[in-house]
């Protein structure tokens, strides 16, 4: 945990931008029936039955102190989908930066194997050395400022039915598109101070 909230206090420095990344999933439900448009003093109308056409899987990406995030749409939740996300984003968004400071939780699938699985060992190589890694502690996955991220696109564009990953694809660009153009951030306050406090029982006694 103190790991986490040192990461947290550096500087914006462009060489070694600070990302959260999580991942999610949603399940595609499609309509069975055209909902009611609304009316005057009436929410829109939906039928209770859906049909169900899978799961699709959201890497997410939040870069708080530039307030920047990207979203991508999987059907899978791989070892392989990882690595590819990962890759992109470091030849393609982060290509000019020396390393990339990586906060993710300690999913089995979030290791350097899953780079060597999915590429050849001198290109997993070239990744993982421009990766500079922390790991949230187990229970601990509220300190991944992504996972808040990950909460605000769910109220905001999620809570609905969608039936296809076409359409969830749409739906989540418009909405990330709206927050990068405002470079909406986070301003992360807990503090290892405040930790060692609030949160004392967590701590050995001798």
């Amino acid at each position: 945990m103190e790991d986490i909230l040192e990461v947290y206090t550096r500087p914006f420095d462009p060489h070694r931008p600070l990302v959260c990344m999580d991942e999610s999933s949603k399940q595609l439900l499609a309509e069975t029936r055209t909902p009611l448009a609304p009316e005057p003093g009436q929410l829109q109308r939906y039928d209770y039955e859906y049909s169900r056409n899978g799961v699709a899987t959201l890497f997410v990406a939040f870069e708080p102190l530039a307030g920047w995030r990207h979203v991508e749409v999987t059907q899978q939740r791989t070892r392989q989908d990882w690595a590819r996300f990962v890759r992109d984003l470091l030849d393609v968004r982060y290509a000019q930066a020396e390393r990339v400071v990586l906060v993710m939780d300690n999913l089995n699938t979030h290791s350097g194997a899953s780079l060597y699985e999915t590429f050849p060992p001198e290109e997993a190589w070239r990744l993982l050395q421009r990766l500079e890694i922390h790991y949230t502690p187990k229970h601990g996955s509220w300190l991944n400022m992504a996972e808040g991220e990950l909460s605000v696109l769910q109220h905001q564009c999620l809570d609905r039915r969608m039936g296809t990953v076409e359409f969830l694809k749409q739906e989540i660009a418009a909405w990330q598109a709206e927050r990068n153009q405002k470079s909406i951030g986070a301003n992360w306050r807990f503090t290892t101070q405040e930790a060692r406090i609030k949160l004392r029982k967590l701590y050995p006694s001798f």
